[in-house]
């Protein structure tokens, strides 16, 4: 993993920024890789989002990323979103390559100017957020990456797959002392 320089006062924001973006987008990889082809319609529940939709929207998620950074906000009323039809998991890391490069160069591009610039997300005139770009890359693009790639885990474990270990040992990859 990259380290911040031990001169703070010259770390731009979206130095600090791509820490996290770069362990999570690997953490996002290994997840994706273990998401089984036979059946991308099957959830666990009826409320449930189908594994494939749920693994393409996840995969897809740094658009959000790249859209955040570079567009005023976004009208969800006027956004016409791309369908989620699963193709397979390695069309899922192609997707999630592809989407998290060009979210990456943005964001190593981003001045600390960019980032304190505020995004606004709405449909029509309410407004759910109007915020800084650097609030809501983490809240409405990072922690949305993590929420459905903790989803995924359980959907994982559900179907006996093997969880991997994300930030350290899962029951099915645990730590080898030898």
């Amino acid at each position: 993993m990259k380290r911040v320089s031990a001169n703070l006062s010259a770390v731009t924001i979206s130095e600090v920024l791509l820490l996290d973006f770069d362990v999570e987008i690997l953490n996002t990889r290994r997840t994706l890789e273990r998401i089984p082809e036979g059946d991308p319609q099957w959830k666990p529940d009826e409320k449930s989002m189908p594994i494939g939709r749920l693994a393409l929207h996840t995969a897809r998620l740094p658009e959000f990323c790249t859209n955040i950074l570079t567009t005023p906000g976004m009208d969800m009323a006027k956004r016409k979103f791309p369908d989620f039809i699963f193709e397979s998991t390695e069309h899922l890391l192609a997707e999630l390559s592809r989407t998290s490069s060009e979210a990456r160069e943005h964001m190593a591009a981003a001045s600390d100017a960019d980032l304190q610039v505020n995004w606004k997300l709405s449909f029509g005139d309410r407004v759910f957020v109007d915020e800084p770009r650097m609030v809501l890359y983490r809240t409405m693009f990072l922690n949305h990456v993590i929420h459905h790639r903790a989803q995924l885990g359980v959907y994982l474990r559900l179907l006996k797959i093997p969880v991997p270990g994300l930030y350290g040992p899962s029951a099915d990859e645990p730590v080898n002392l030898s």
